[in-house]
């Protein structure tokens, strides 16, 4: 079994020369990505817990300011910015039901 590693364990891209390196690289990421997703859900707990009123959960103005910050930052790092803003787009819709239900469940 081969050991799992942090991202700070893994070869950085730039000095890379297998594609065990390149795979292993690409594994931690995939496991830090969703280690944040998952406190980024857990944002989604504590608004659906603060929110007042149902109709609050859904805020197009938070959605737009969202992912014009992604494509900002996606642009900054060189982030393919239509990738960027398509992954969030469903990320945030994503968000927005889960705390519907959240929200429903805490409301019970």
């Amino acid at each position: 079994m081969t050991d799992v590693k942090s991202v700070d364990e893994t070869v950085d891209p730039a000095d890379t020369s297998t594609m065990a390196e390149v795979r292993e690289g690409v594994d931690a990421i995939d496991r830090a990505l969703v280690t944040l997703i998952a406190r980024r859900f857990g944002y989604m707990d504590a608004a659906a817990r603060i929110k007042a009123t149902r109709d609050t959960v859904r805020d197009e103005d938070r959605k737009a300011d969202v992912i014009a910050n992604v494509k900002a930052h996606a642009a900054e790092l060189g982030v393919p910015v239509p990738l960027a803003a398509a992954l969030w787009e469903l990320l945030v819709e994503n968000s927005i039901a889960y705390e519907f239900i959240r929200y429903d469940e805490i409301g019970d």
